[in-house]
């Protein structure tokens, strides 16, 4: 389950843990009356499944909320049903009439804020009246001795405090979660315009690496075709010449693709630390005093843009800090990222297990795994001289 999806759940899972307690002040409502020998189950037992439905229909309203969608029918729906089933079971505010109470809680999500007022005043009003109408007496009543009208003003001030405050608290959690949606979506939108960043940067490398050769190919072809009649020896010589340059161009080209080109520490480190800051992940550089062997620089230049590749594609980092290491004995590269991948170092793909033929090949080792405090470390170490 990615971040996202976790914050979606969370947020359902708030906006309908009023219903719990609604049902533990209806099975708190039926016990007490059970227990006083005044339960009428004629009515309590069709108010039981309009609360039934009512649930059911108000998972519905939050699911659609929460899809960008108006559930229209379905919320009028929930009103009928829960203003049957308060009206049945006595409408006290923290009984049977909590009900009304969760209704006004969806209803009023993704709504303005006089559409909002106008359901608060409503349920209010209806609140009190079906209290004042309700022959049951109340779990309240019960609990505080209080008499009919002593109930009413106390339903009265109680569905006031409650209308108020319950739908502004998912309010507040539905702003929360559009503004989390919102960071998720800029989130993919830098990861996508870093990835373009970066396979522009490719096409930018394999126009410089093979365009110098081609255009010396056309080139030299059109010189040949214009030496070939007044001078064979001499266009024989030229096409000699484009037949080296096409085979070393086709060299180049293999080799970029295959991902064996040498590349530059100092400019992969520039690209990449670019590439994560587009994507909104703060990169450290550490650099030692000192430029790394010759034959240990180009292998940790492919590190770098392994381990980066894998920050953008496999975790959910916020900082990434890639660090070189230089000793008489041996040459260190270590980056380390806060969003630990959900696959492990072993799935994360060939790129891994092909670096690893890398560092082998200058006798040197490379390790990637979650470090045990919510980080991500690639860790590539070279044995110093180099060996041949």
């Amino acid at each position: 389950m990615d971040t996202i999806e976790r914050a979606r759940r969370i947020t359902w899972k708030v906006l309908l843990s009023g219903f719990a307690v609604m049902w533990l002040l209806i099975l708190m409502t039926i016990a007490v009356a059970a227990g006083e020998g005044r339960l009428v189950w004629w009515r309590v037992a069709p108010a039981l499944l309009a609360a039934i439905g009512f649930t059911w229909l108000c998972r519905d309203v939050v699911k659609a909320v929460l899809d960008r969608r108006r559930p229209t029918w379905q919320v009028v729906g929930a009103a009928v049903v829960a203003l049957s089933a308060a009206g049945l079971g006595g409408a006290d505010s923290f009984g049977w009439g909590f009900a009304l109470v969760c209704w006004l809680s969806v209803a009023t999500l993704e709504v303005s804020r006089r559409t909002a007022l106008a359901l608060q005043a409503g349920t209010w009003a209806a609140g009190v009246a079906l209290s004042s109408l309700g022959r049951e007496v109340g779990l309240t009543s019960t609990a505080f001795e209080l008499t009919r009208g002593e109930a009413l003003v106390f339903n009265l001030v109680a569905y006031g405090a409650l209308c108020a405050a319950v739908p502004a608290s998912n309010r507040v959690w539905m702003w929360i979660w559009a503004l989390a949606v919102e960071a998720h979506r800029g989130r993919e939108a830098h990861t996508r315009l870093a990835l373009a960043e970066e396979r522009l940067r490719f096409a930018r490398d394999l126009h410089d690496l093979v365009g110098h050769q081609l255009s010396a190919i056309a080139v030299k072809t059109d010189l040949a075709v214009r030496l070939s009649d007044a001078d064979a020896a001499a266009a024989k010589a030229e096409m000699s010449e484009v037949n080296r340059l096409t085979r070393k161009a086709l060299k180049e080209l293999r080799q970029a693709v295959r991902g064996y080109r040498e590349l530059d520490l100092t400019a992969e480190l520039n690209s990449v630390k670019g590439v994560l800051e587009a994507a909104g992940v703060r990169c450290e550089v550490g650099l030692p005093y000192r430029e790394p062997p010759a034959g240990v620089a180009p292998v940790f230049a492919f590190a770098v843009r392994e381990a980066v590749t894998n920050v953008l594609k496999h975790s959910t980092a916020t900082f990434c800090d890639i660090a070189i290491r230089l000793t008489e004995h041996e040459a260190e590269l270590t980056v380390r990222n806060d969003g630990v991948a959900r696959r492990g170092a072993t799935e994360l793909g060939s790129g891994l297990a092909g670096l690893g033929e890398r560092l082998a090949a200058v006798g040197g080792v490379v390790t990637a795994q979650p470090t045990g405090d919510g980080h991500f470390l690639l860790r590539a170490v070279v044995s110093l001289p180099i060996a041949g």
